[in-house]
């Protein structure tokens, strides 16, 4: 039974940072991608920034420059060092995971809320 633990959300005034963290269970972590997504309600679930399990990094264009992928294979843990954030970063974050000859992201976390005002 794969499990997908997030944390690390909360409040944050504009230009502040904070760090979501995933630690995953129940699986090979070293033979998953591990990624980290977000939506708005209302609006679609979006990709962020995903790192495959060789530790490259993948982020989208609003990311770029801002965030900070990583994982630790170590503690099968995958974290989002998120820096500079806008009120339009505001949404929950999804932390999922893709087995590495799949195409679909099939494993999901919960969930953490970020809200920058």
């Amino acid at each position: 039974h794969v499990q997908l633990v997030g944390s690390g959300g909360g409040s944050v005034q504009t230009g502040g940072s904070l760090r979501l963290s995933c630690v995953a269970s129940g699986l090979t972590f070293t033979n998953y991608y591990m990624g980290w997504f977000r939506q708005v309600p209302g609006k679609e679930r979006e990709a962020v920034a995903d790192v495959d399990n060789t530790g490259r990094a993948t982020y989208a264009n609003s990311a770029k420059g801002r965030f900070t992928i990583s994982r630790d294979n170590a503690e099968n843990t995958v974290s989002l060092q998120m820096n500079s954030l806008e009120p339009e970063d505001t949404a929950m974050y999804y932390c999922a995971a893709r087995y590495f000859a799949a195409t679909r992201w099939r494993h999901w976390g919960q969930g953490t809320q970020v809200t920058v005002s």
